[in-house]
């Protein structure tokens, strides 16, 4: 069964399906050159961030590039996404601003609380009406960022029918959680596993924190520690980062071999009346015959959506 679920006419036709994003990365919302370079590094996901990574004084010029920016992104086949501020600052302005480029969707930061999401919908709804823009189209991906927010994340994840994923935090939740940072993350391990387990039960996509250190194989290393956990996407602020996030949330050459002879023998020993099957070492019950053909699936969804760019 899928991780996401289909609420929106955002999820059909030529956009990425939430299920397969495997790589979302913050660009840098003031700085036009690094936004459209960002279309290179192969991320399946961008994010325009108005938030961290933009001055206060710069945020107006910042929502001004917005639109040109969002095209770009679409017509090379990223799922075009911004981050505004929290509705509480400059958040409703930061809206105004970019609404008119039609992101595919907005991320909110800070969010600890269902009331947020609902808050952000509606001027949602009130800016699609006002622009003709076709209503329930823009997503919502909730940043959550603090133990409230971890502990909420169920509520939150299904607070609105827009909401299609929700992320986790990393320097700001090491910070809420007054826990050194480290490169190995152990102080984020719970609250990473906790977000997955309820993002899984609320049917929406769970994407793993970034890695916020520069080294390569450190950013390996964390990403295989997501998928361990069941993560199938992952952030990132470094764009160099996005070709090993990708490789680590695609099914490998090896793990479809294996997949698949996990399927063949099960459906053997089935059509030969046995109620589960032997491969070598491994016993082959329902659930992990069932984990096998959702990886080849996945293989096979991924593989197609490189043939259509």
């Amino acid at each position: 069964m899928s991780a996401t679920k289909e609420k929106t006419p955002a999820q059909t036709g030529a956009r990425r399906p939430p299920a397969l994003r495997r790589s979302w990365l913050f660009a840098p919302g003031g700085d036009k050159g690094a936004l459209m370079a960002a279309t290179t590094c192969g991320a399946d996901a961008l994010i325009q961030e108005l938030e961290d990574f933009t001055p206060p004084e710069l945020r107006a010029e910042a929502r001004s590039l917005s639109a040109g920016v969002m095209a770009a992104w679409r017509a090379a086949g990223i799922v075009a996404c911004v981050r505004i501020n929290p509705l509480e600052g400059d958040g409703l302005a930061d809206l105004a601003g970019v609404i008119e480029g039609r992101p595919d969707a907005v991320h909110l930061p800070k969010i600890a609380e269902p009331a947020q999401v609902v808050a952000l919908d509606a001027e949602i709804t009130r800016h699609e009406a006002r622009l003709g823009l076709p209503p329930g189209a823009i997503e919502i991906v909730p940043n959550i960022e603090t133990a409230r927010g971890i502990m909420q994340t169920y509520a939150i994840a299904t607070a609105s029918p827009r909401v299609t994923a929700v992320l986790c935090s990393t320097e700001d939740l090491a910070e809420d959680l007054d826990a050194p940072r480290s490169r190995a993350a152990v102080e984020l391990a719970y609250a990473r596993q906790r977000l997955h387990l309820e993002a899984r039960a609320a049917k929406v996509l769970s994407i793993d924190c970034p890695y916020t250190f520069a080294d390569p194989e450190g950013c390996e290393a964390d990403a295989r520690a997501g998928r361990a956990l069941g993560y199938s996407a992952k952030s990132a602020v470094e764009p160099g980062h996005i070709a090993l996030i990708n490789a680590v949330m695609t099914p490998s050459a090896t793990d479809i071999t294996e997949a698949e002879a996990v399927v063949a023998a099960f459906e053997a020993a089935r059509a030969a009346g046995q109620d589960r099957a032997r491969l070598g070492d491994l016993l082959i019950e329902v659930p992990f015959y069932l984990s096998a053909k959702r990886l080849l699936a996945r293989a096979a969804s991924l593989e197609a959506g490189r043939s259509a760019l």
